[in-house]
């Protein structure tokens, strides 16, 4: 079943990053991939719940900038994980798939703020 709440599926691609991250090889080059891609997954749920609290529409849109570009890097460092031979590409498209969707949804909705900012 696919999960259309962006706060429920930023959450389940962090921890599911996180599971993947524990299959990695125990070797320096993983641990410092692993907390770059940890920081950066979870970091796309916490900027939108950061975002969804905040103040006014400027910092709303920029908390979920900031969402979108942890997404951006996730993918990142999960081709990094497949091209350095850490893990197969099957084993990762999925998260991949899934930070490139909640990349263009990001990016719709900051597409979206920002013309309605304009607008008025």
């Amino acid at each position: 079943m696919k999960v259309y709440d962006l706060k429920e599926r930023s959450f389940r691609f962090g921890v599911e990053v996180i599971k993947l991250v524990r299959s990695l090889p125990k070797e320096t080059a993983s641990f410092v991939i692993a907390d770059q891609l940890i920081r950066s997954a979870t970091s796309v749920g916490a900027n939108i719940i950061e975002g969804n609290a905040a103040s006014s529409k400027k910092d709303f849109t920029n908390f979920y900038t900031y969402s979108l570009k942890s997404a951006v890097e996730s993918k990142f460092w999960l081709r990094v994980i497949v091209g350095s031979g850490l893990i197969s590409q099957g084993k990762v498209s999925k998260l991949s798939g899934e930070a490139e969707e909640l990349s263009k949804i990001l990016g719709s909705i900051i597409i979206k703020l920002k013309g309605k900012s304009k607008n008025k």
